[in-house]
């Protein structure tokens, strides 16, 4: 009964930045962790980092300093801005959520990074 929308993808050029949206929508309470993850074409998805319900942040080695992760308690919104974009952050980008004990995901939003 959870559904999550992710917006924000599209073509940058490296060095440039993107704000990635998440929603989540219907009859919920309450969510717990929310996240991002990726994934690269020939590859495994991996996390690039997770935000709780209190504010606490992880991120990934490979985004740290360039990424930053925050979210709407009230709206029920994450969000993932990302600066100094490089081509190896191409990658569809899935929002995560857990609710419940169950963990939701979106559909994905394509982020690619090319000059």
């Amino acid at each position: 009964q959870v559904q999550l929308v992710e917006s924000g993808g599209g073509l940058v050029q490296p060095g440039g930045s993107l704000r990635l949206s998440c929603a989540a929508s219907g009859i919920i309470r309450s969510i717990s962790d929310m996240g991002w993850y990726r994934q690269a074409p020939g590859k495994e998805r991996e996390r690039v980092g997770i935000i709780t319900s209190s504010g606490g942040i992880i991120l990934q080695d490979s985004v740290k300093g360039r990424f930053t992760i925050s979210r709407d308690n009230a709206r029920k919104w994450v969000y993932l801005q990302m600066n100094s974009l490089k081509p190896e952050d191409t990658a569809v980008y899935y929002c995560n959520a857990l609710c419940y004990g169950v963990n939701y995901w979106g559909k994905g939003t394509l982020v690619t990074v090319s000059s």
